[in-house]
């Protein structure tokens, strides 16, 4: 059998049965594969040679596949968000062990490919987990990678976490200043007050607080380009008490009014979580606010586990913790959990905003990057869409007050979060 015959003989076996029918198959010579009852594909998977599912399937595993896409052993056109429910479905249907060492033997059958795995590489990471040294070099793989890469589809803000929708159609721009004022309004900002933005990305927040509210705002990053492009913006507006440092959370001095952080979260880990909290027990005033916006899983993860794409290529050492692990370490270092909101559905739409942007912008993402990165971004934000969509993962925004003798300075009602008056 050749290795086309076996392809098509592997795909029966794979996909035959399975709930989500609305995609075909194409071979590296043209021929095409549905599954039996397949109706209008919502996308197509490309197969680039002889030897693709052997590099999509074997070892196995998460990576594997993630790379296959990524170096373009095989290519998603079409809706990529609607090729994870049909990978949900494989994972449950796998055969038993009789059957899985026949499809292993298969899969061998098919030609080696030695092709040259180009541009975005893993990332090396050295050091203790989550020391400042070690933060520095997994934040700076993820956000050093171009500016003008990201601003082609993020917002003109650059604000790289989940808007606030109103509608489900509401453009980006006005789910993410939406979302910017949705914050001030939660941290009751006030002209003069110290606002500190832990994690603060190219400073959209900054810039909103400081130009609208009047606050002194600074913003802290471990990245340098966006530090630089930051400090550049708040240059061109005229903002004197604005500014955005390249400082680690554990490295700021002083006392603050109300802090925000926003999408940095992620990056802390569980072991330094109390760390965190303390730190920003520390830094706030007497019944100050922090705003605490970060991305959680449903429930702890037990056991060491592998390191899957979104650590190799993404997000090194990230580590999103259970809500409910993040508030007792905030009640632990002293906070009153004022507020606990889930925004997970208007992250799901960010995300589809900001693929079907990526997507538009091929040929410039390439150009400020390469073809391997474009292909990590749009696969890594397809695949958290649909974490978010189906509820394997959850954001939400605590609000937290440090008291002062029982007293949080907190009004009786959120009245004010909706409306301009406190």
């Amino acid at each position: 059998m050749g290795p086309r015959e076996l392809t098509l003989s592997l795909l029966d076996e794979l996909f035959t049965g399975s709930p989500e029918h609305e995609f075909d198959v194409r071979l590296w010579d043209g021929t095409t594969w549905n599954p039996p009852g397949s109706g209008s594909p919502r996308f197509t998977i490309v197969l680039r040679h002889p030897g693709t599912l052997r590099k999509m399937f074997l070892p196995g595993g998460e990576v594997r596949m993630a790379e296959a896409y990524i170096y373009d052993d095989f290519d998603v056109e079409g809706n990529l968000e609607a090729i994870f429910p049909l990978a949900d479905s494989l994972l449950l249907k796998l055969p038993g062990r009789g059957k899985r060492l026949a499809l292993i033997r298969k899969l061998m059958s098919l030609p080696r490919a030695h092709r040259a795995a180009s541009g975005r590489k893993p990332a090396r990471t050295r050091g203790k987990p989550h020391s400042i040294q070690r933060d520095r070099g997994a934040v700076t793989y993820h956000y050093d990678t171009s500016n003008d890469f990201f601003a082609l589809w993020l917002d003109s803000r650059m604000v790289y976490s989940c808007g606030y929708f109103s509608a489900p159609l509401d453009d980006l721009e006005t789910v993410q200043e939406r979302k910017l004022e949705y914050i001030c309004r939660k941290l009751h900002l006030q002209r003069g007050e110290r606002f500190l933005d832990i994690g603060c990305g190219w400073g959209g927040l900054v810039l909103y607080a400081a130009q609208k509210y009047r606050v002194d705002a600074l913003g802290i990053t471990l990245s340098k380009p966006q530090a630089d492009l930051a400090n550049e913006r708040i240059r061109r507006a005229g903002l004197e008490r604005c500014s955005v440092e390249v400082r680690d959370y554990r490295e700021v001095e002083g006392t603050f009014d109300k802090i925000a952080s926003v999408g940095m979260f992620e990056h802390v880990g569980a072991d330094l979580l109390p760390v965190y909290c303390a730190r920003a027990y520390r830094l706030l005033r007497a019944r100050g606010l922090f705003l605490n916006h970060g991305i959680a899983e449903p429930r702890a993860r037990t056991g060491r586990r592998r390191p899957g794409f979104s650590d190799r290529y993404v997000f090194p050492d990230g580590e999103l913790l259970p809500i409910d692990a993040t508030l007792r370490a905030a009640a632990e270092s002293g906070f009153e959990v004022r507020d606990v909101e889930s925004l997970r559905e208007h992250y799901t739409m960010t995300l589809r905003h900001w693929v079907r942007r990526l997507e538009a912008h091929h040929a410039e993402a390439v150009r400020f990057t390469d073809e391997a990165t474009y292909r990590v971004w749009r696969l890594f934000m397809s695949a958290t869409a649909h974490r978010f969509a189906t509820g394997q993962s959850n954001v939400y925004q605590a609000l937290l007050v440090k008291p002062e003798g029982g007293d949080s300075g907190m009004p009786l009602t959120r009245d004010n979060w909706y409306t301009s008056a406190w």
